[in-house]
């Protein structure tokens, strides 16, 4: 009975998520597939209402009408790019808004397989678009995220031995105003800083905000069997973590003025995000739909009033790559969070600690899962005892509950009267078993959230044939070997006296099989070694108790 209510418990979870899925795609999400492969770039600039309202005459209307026309393809897309590769990041500044349109992260691959190939985080194409966009917003004339830069090389990378590299861009205006933005990059730092040095000579004082926002089209669906977020994440005072998906900006637009705080892309594994320099000036953080296709996520600097013969700077970073707990916190308060356990992370969190340490020892995370599920099997020990103490002495009572199914049979009024005059009679609370396994489910819940959210693992080796923790088992040996520990798990339970429940019993193994068969290894692997140690635990206490 154990091992029925364990899985089925689990089998609701798992199919209540997916049908959450089914619905969120056939009624929520309708024609999404259809219009991802048009691309539709935002050409506006980030709305200036309700956060600078002390900048003069810099109504919307006046702002688009001098910047120049652009086919979303020109808007997006530069010819002429710069090449920029550190030891962890290989991207191209456009020189068309001096930003970022396509980044790979030289440490994370695509595939085990194929180790060459990076992820490509940032890209400008159709299919999957993501970039960032920066620029100065002003009434006058001022570089936004269309206007074109100038550079001195064309190509920068970080030489050995070197721990920094700044990558100038230039833009002037008719006037004489003139802007230089600068690029810092780090050496193992997915941090990139951004200033902007403006001098003005234009004759005039020149007002302006710096801005900076992503802006990615929605991914497709994706079919697999796990679930995690994609989309816009804010954190403010009050809101320090906030998730603002993309059928929310869809409905409204969000907007947010805080001191400190930051704006995020999210994805599985990795985050872009936003940060302000200073946390004791206000930001305005901002989010929108654009015809529900390419979405926005950005900030609002504050105003910059530069008077003639005067400069001024402003400056922001962006983290572009990995969520990894120990950079994350580093970078900026809470961005950490985007590390996203859930609902569970207050068990999450403390077993996603216990498996680093334990991974400084083993320095193999294959080896970390099973020795932490040894650990948490350890921790629920006596649980689990009293709950196969129950199931022992109910198989002891296999034989008299035969009797009464014999006898009556026909009548299920008077034989479960008798069967539970029975358990009273024996002191037997077929109930027993119950609530060890609900107290656990947390905790499984919660392992289940830290192997599929953390990206230490993800194509990380155990042994063998199992190369990527994060993949399902290549030869499905881990799901056959979790078919068969359930298999002698339910030999060591009391038979249901139910014919019906017998025959769910006996179809479990290959059910589950065939269902953790498409999951990925590592949490296979948490479920083999589990049913292992349930089943020694098991087996010792019915031997002890004589129901063997």
């Amino acid at each position: 009975m154990d091992n029925f209510r364990t899985f089925l418990i689990f089998g609701l979870l798992i199919v209540s998520l997916l049908l959450w899925e089914a619905w969120q795609n056939d009624y929520v999400r309708p024609q999404q597939a259809a219009q991802a492969t048009a691309l539709v770039v935002d050409n506006s600039l980030p709305a200036i209402e309700q956060v600078q309202n002390d900048l003069p005459n810099m109504p919307m209307a006046q702002s688009l009408a001098s910047l120049p026309e652009l086919s979303p393809q020109q808007a997006a897309v530069s010819s002429n790019k710069i090449h920029v590769k550190t030891d962890v990041l290989d991207l191209h500044i456009a020189m068309q808004g001096g930003d970022i349109h396509d980044l790979a992260l030289l440490k994370y691959p695509v595939d085990s397989s194929t180790p060459d190939i990076p992820v490509q985080f940032l890209n400008d194409t159709n299919e999957h678009f993501f970039v960032v966009q920066s620029g100065l917003r002003s009434d006058s004339e001022a570089p936004t995220h269309y206007e074109y830069y100038t550079a001195e090389n064309n190509q920068y990378e970080l030489a050995e031995g070197q721990e920094s590299l700044t990558v100038p861009l230039h833009w002037q205006s008719a006037n004489g105003l003139k802007v230089t933005k600068n690029y810092h990059f780090k050496r193992d730092s997915y941090v990139v800083d951004i200033d902007y040095v403006i001098e003005n000579n234009s004759g005039e004082k020149f007002t302006a905000y710096p801005y900076a926002q992503f802006n990615r089209n929605r991914p497709q669906e994706d079919s697999g069997f796990i679930y995690t977020y994609t989309g816009a994440v804010f954190s403010t005072k009050g809101n320090e973590y906030e998730k603002i998906d993309f059928d929310d900006l869809d409905d409204a637009a969000f907007s947010r003025a805080a001191n400190g705080g930051w704006s995020a892309m999210l994805q599985h594994y990795f985050v872009a995000a936003l940060i302000p320099a200073n946390a004791e000036q206000e930001t305005g953080f901002y989010g929108k739909s654009i015809n529900e296709r390419t979405y926005t996520a950005g900030m609002k600097m504050p105003t910059l009033t530069i008077s003639n013969g005067g400069s001024a700077n402003a400056s922001y970073q962006m983290y572009l790559g990995p969520k990894e707990s120990h950079r994350l916190e580093n970078v900026a308060e809470n961005l950490d969070l985007t590390v996203d356990f859930g609902k569970l992370t207050i068990i999450s969190q403390p077993l996603f600690t216990v498996m680093e340490w334990i991974h400084k020892v083993t320095n193999n995370w294959g080896w970390s899962i099973v020795f932490l599920t040894v650990l948490i099997k350890l921790a629920f020990y006596k649980l689990s005892a009293k709950s196969y103490k129950s199931m022992a002495a109910m198989r002891k009572l296999t034989p008299k509950l035969a009797s009464l199914k014999e006898r009556f049979g026909d009548d299920k009024q008077q034989f479960n009267q008798e069967m539970m005059k029975l358990y009273k009679t024996e002191k037997i609370n077929p109930l027993g078993g119950c609530l060890p396994i609900l107290i656990q489910m947390p905790v499984f819940l919660a392992f289940y959230w830290v192997l599929v959210e953390s990206i230490e693992l993800r194509q990380a080796p155990f042994m063998w044939w199992l190369q990527d923790l994060t993949a399902m088992d290549p030869y499905f040996i881990l799901p056959v070997l979790f078919g068969l520990s359930m298999f002698f798990q339910q030999k060591l339970n009391p038979a249901p006296q139910d014919p019906a429940q017998a025959m769910v019993m006996k179809a479990f193994p290959i059910v589950f099989t065939v269902f953790f068969a498409f999951f990925p290894s590592g949490l296979v692997l948490y479920w083999v070694v589990n049913n292992i140690l349930s089943i020694a635990q098991q087996w010792h206490i019915t031997r002890k108790m004589g129901a063997l």
